[in-house]
């Protein structure tokens, strides 16, 4: 494989836990001069209120930070306050800066902890006590599928924020709830043929995988695109959420018979397996007549700052890249309005997190207007199979089946000489959306039901 930047398969352009609740839960409801009654916490007055719910604390609180970042934003974007973003480049024109349905746009803060109890206590707060009609935000999927299930139970929307396993829109997959954000199977299906290029069909792999929906589903889509490619799995070991030093995982690798670590952890997990496993000399070994290597199937710029020099070289899969527009064109477009905005105001690019979540954020809103309602049956008719553009990804589709987002997948690799702590990744390729798009009934995605919507009381 070369190092030239390319759509794959295209020429290169121009310029945790169960969602379930132990009890019911009684929302308050409405009437509204929209002509939808009976939902909950509909808008009184002339403001809405929204809800972000975001890993403050734990292993993901820089995903976190950055996602509040990007939605503080967004809201400024909608109340037509700032250059308004994306607004100018989305493709849908129905938001005009004005709230939205001309409804001052509010918000409220939760923390997660990326724990699954936390986020639904703040969650469950949110919507009774401060009357969110929609909430968003997480980075882990263990948080989204807690929180989606509580927001189909509750008649409120759900927007996922940063969660790539297969679950949430899988087997655990909601009317309510929809992600934009790519997922573990897109990720493997990307990633494989990429990784074969670079290091031939005949490897063996040892996984170190997070204990938790997100690790199993990313280890389940890696080993299955890699294993149809040829290459052999010959251990796969999970590891606690909470685990701070991984030492004595890597030891084991060493004498296993693998010539690749894939290590399917995430935000500070990441960057302190990834830093133990070079402390431990693996990327200076050889086995099997080959070159040690170690791969991560999904890391953002933020672990990149955290991993620092560990990551040059480290291949792994983006749902966005903050350089996008400048390195691959107008395809892209809303990318450099975005990071212009993003960059304005805090003094630096965005992340994936924040990306998904600001577009998510308008995508809600954009819903709402175009639906006439706030009603969640509105926005889910509004939503469910709608194509856009000009959010920084390419052409996209919310499919109706399942509430996922299709659209491309970028590659990406540490670089080697990086010229400022910003810019840690460069984009390898991207795969176009046709190759990482899989039937509603897939097996690694069986044993879910979309169900209805729930408008609440």
């Amino acid at each position: 494989m070369t190092n030239k930047l390319t759509r794959r398969g295209a020429l290169k352009t121009g310029a945790a836990a169960g969602a379930g609740l132990a009890t019911p839960i009684v929302f308050t409801s409405n009437v509204w001069a929209d002509g939808h009654t009976g939902f909950t916490n509909a808008p009184q007055g002339d403001t809405v209120t929204l809800g972000f719910n975001v890993p403050q604390t734990g292993p993901y609180a820089d995903e976190g930070a950055d996602e509040l970042r990007a939605f503080q934003l967004a809201v400024e974007h909608l109340n037509g306050e700032g250059d308004g973003g994306m607004l100018s480049t989305f493709s849908s024109k129905a938001l005009e800066g004005n709230g939205i349905l001309g409804k001052r746009v509010e918000f409220v803060t939760g923390d997660t902890q990326t724990k699954s109890d936390a986020a639904r206590a703040s969650a469950r707060s949110m919507i009774e006590k401060d009357g969110a009609i929609m909430i968003s935000g997480g980075s882990s999927s263990g948080v989204a599928v807690a929180v989606q299930g509580l927001c189909q139970e509750a008649g409120v929307i759900f927007m996922a924020g940063l969660t790539h396993s297969n679950d949430t829109t899988g087997k655990d997959r909601k009317a309510n709830g929809f992600r934009h954000f790519f997922n573990s199977y897109m990720s493997g299906a990307a990633l494989a043929p990429i990784l074969v290029d670079q290091y031939g069909n005949d490897r063996k792999a040892y996984h170190l995988t997070a204990d938790y929906n997100w690790g199993y589903t990313t280890e389940e889509a890696v080993r299955s695109s890699t294993e149809a490619l040829g290459w052999e799995t010959v251990a796969a070991v999970k590891t606690p959420l909470t685990q701070t030093d991984f030492s004595s995982y890597i030891t084991p690798v060493l004498q296993s018979g693998a010539d690749v670590l894939v290590l399917n952890h995430y935000g500070g997990n990441m960057v302190n397996s990834l830093t133990n496993a070079v402390q431990f000399g693996l990327r200076a070994q050889e086995a099997n007549g080959k070159q040690f290597e170690i791969i991560v199937p999904l890391y953002s710029e933020l672990m990149a700052r955290g991993a620092g020099e560990n990551i040059a070289g480290i291949f792994g899969s983006q749902n966005w890249d903050w350089k996008l527009e400048n390195q691959l064109g107008d395809r892209y477009s809303g990318t450099n309005a975005f990071v212009q905005s993003f960059g304005e105001k805090y003094g630096f690019p965005p992340s994936q997190a924040a990306h998904t979540c600001y577009v998510q954020t308008l995508l809600y809103a954009d819903a709402v207007t175009r639906a006439g309602s706030f009603a969640p049956c509105a926005v889910d008719e509004a939503l469910s199979g709608f194509e856009f553009d000009g959010l920084g990804n390419g052409p996209t589709l919310y499919r109706a089946d399942d509430h996922q987002c299709f659209k491309d997948v970028v590659v990406v690799r540490g670089k080697e000489n990086p010229e400022n702590e910003f810019d840690l990744v460069e984009i390898v390729e991207v795969t176009p959306v046709d190759q990482v798009t899989y039937a509603p009934d897939h097996p690694q995605f069986a044993g879910g039901q979309l169900g209805t919507c729930n408008n609440g009381a």
